[in-house]
């Protein structure tokens, strides 16, 4: 399953909400969002793209053989250009969002039943879970990498949708690639009447520090101590 999406019926019919990319092959099509880092930041829409490439490294230790697989963190995809005479690349990060809610299973009756036009209802509840999809996932991979491709003069390109993008907090940016640790290209999807299935396109880029997006991707204010202890004294009632 490549996204989701909300559902409502109301008494004019059925309204549907943004479309939210929930498996980063979604971001493959027809090669648009790799053509477009490779542009931005290589120069290069043609970039050759190379995955899995073992990034960390676990320090050795008397257990382990020198032949022991060493590998503990890999760069998901890297995009080198064919037009420079020197190495020119850049790590590619695509983050789909996580849900939370039923099992999709449970929406197989309803699609077997339903004889009505337009689309049935689904038969549970689902939501996209951007807070496990954010601050417990992408921020620690941007934490663990971009530094060490910072230090080499290399940039991060991340890859969102819209939804997932709105859902973090403010980020400042930087007003050229040349000062970014991260680029961030932000995809939506293009529902013209009489496409049977919508187009990605790219909707924004963003350059930012990767200190500016952590505060992003944290995109929580605290609570005060005394709101805290409430909540506290509440649970232990129960």
């Amino acid at each position: 399953m490549c996204s989701i999406r909300n559902f409502t019926e109301r008494d004019d019919g059925q309204h549907f909400g943004p479309i939210t990319t929930t498996c980063p092959i979604r971001f493959y099509e027809k090669g648009i969002v790799f053509k477009s880092i490779g542009e931005i930041l290589l120069g290069d829409q043609d970039a050759k793209i190379a995955k899995e490439i073992p990034f960390l490294m676990k320090p050795p230790s008397v257990d382990e053989t020198e032949t022991s697989n060493r590998d503990v963190g890999r760069i998901d995809m890297v995009l080198v250009s064919n037009s420079h005479q020197t190495m020119e690349w850049c790590a590619v990060e695509l983050q789909a969002v996580y849900f939370s809610g039923g099992e999709i299973k449970k929406d197989h009756p309803n699609i077997r039943n339903h004889s009505g036009n337009g689309v049935p209802m689904p038969g549970v509840n689902r939501r996209p879970d951007f807070r496990s999809s954010g601050p417990k996932r992408l921020m620690p991979q941007l934490q663990i990498k971009v530094p060490t491709l910072r230090r080499w003069g290399k940039k991060m390109a991340v890859v969102v949708d819209r939804s997932f993008f709105s859902a973090l907090g403010e980020m400042d940016d930087v007003q050229d690639v040349s000062n970014c640790d991260i680029a961030w290209f932000v995809v939506s999807y293009n529902e013209q009447v009489g496409n049977i299935f919508p187009e990605i396109v790219i909707d924004d880029v963003r350059f930012t520090t990767l200190e500016r997006a952590v505060e992003g991707l944290t995109a929580g204010i605290p609570t005060t101590l005394s709101e805290f202890e409430n909540k506290v004294i509440q649970k232990l009632k129960l």
